[in-house]
């Protein structure tokens, strides 16, 4: 059978490679590193603000038990989340200030403010704009959603820590480096920061979504 190529992937491979040593020795070491959209918009994000500052198991948990008081069949819906009350919500175990976070968030979508139905014609910049209007989204909740839902290729998350840590060790610096650093280092790879950020959470040994997510960034 022929090889499969995704002309993306290979391109941004090729540009890592022959942009930095660095890369170059990641992307041999850890193969091809893919950005796979989804488009359960409304529950990633959902599922991102009840993540925030708790492990990536508790909240696992808790997102479980959010999706059981769901009505089956389909995708989870805003409409179903504004009939949750709010203490129903809260004995799940999220915090009543994460439970209007959360209705914040439904109630924008299930009256079009937040057209989740067309995000993904946005730009990155227009995204970040929409989505941390939400209460409880912040730029870097907002940047995850690019990468790991829209699997928008140059995005750069200069407040995650995994990534400073990654910098750090890969790039021998005397301290986790500050975002202006960050950029400078990162430039090179425009224009596929995220698939860069894809190999330096690995380089961490761990999944990059979880590495991400397991990192507090916003308020609880």
């Amino acid at each position: 059978m022929a090889k499969q190529v995704n002309p993306s992937l290979d391109a941004a491979l090729a540009h890592l490679a022959a942009s930095d040593p660095v890369m170059a020795r990641l992307v041999q070491e850890r193969g091809p590193l893919h950005l796979t959209p989804t488009d359960e918009y409304f529950f990633t994000l959902v599922d991102a603000i009840v993540s925030q500052q708790v492990s990536s198991k508790a909240a696992a948990t808790i997102v479980s038990r959010i999706r059981a008081l769901l009505p089956e069949g389909g995708p989870p819906a805003p409409e179903g989340i504004l009939a949750i009350p709010d203490e129903s919500l809260q004995a799940v175990g999220i915090s009543w200030k994460k439970v209007s976070y959360v209705k914040d968030l439904a109630q924008r979508v299930h009256s079009g403010e937040l057209d989740l139905a067309h995000i993904s014609q946005m730009d990155d910049k227009e995204i970040i704009k929409s989505l941390v209007a939400v209460k409880g989204i912040g730029p870097w909740t907002a940047e995850m959603f690019l990468i790991f839902s829209l699997a928008r290729p140059d995005v750069l998350a200069v407040a995650d820590y995994g990534l400073q840590v990654a910098m750090k060790r890969l790039y021998n610096l005397e301290s986790l480096p500050k975002p202006a650093a960050m950029r400078e280092i990162a430039e090179p790879w425009r224009p596929y920061r995220s698939y860069a950020s894809l190999y330096l959470w690995r380089s961490l040994d761990n999944s990059p979504k979880v590495e991400a997510l397991e990192v507090p960034r916003e308020g609880a």
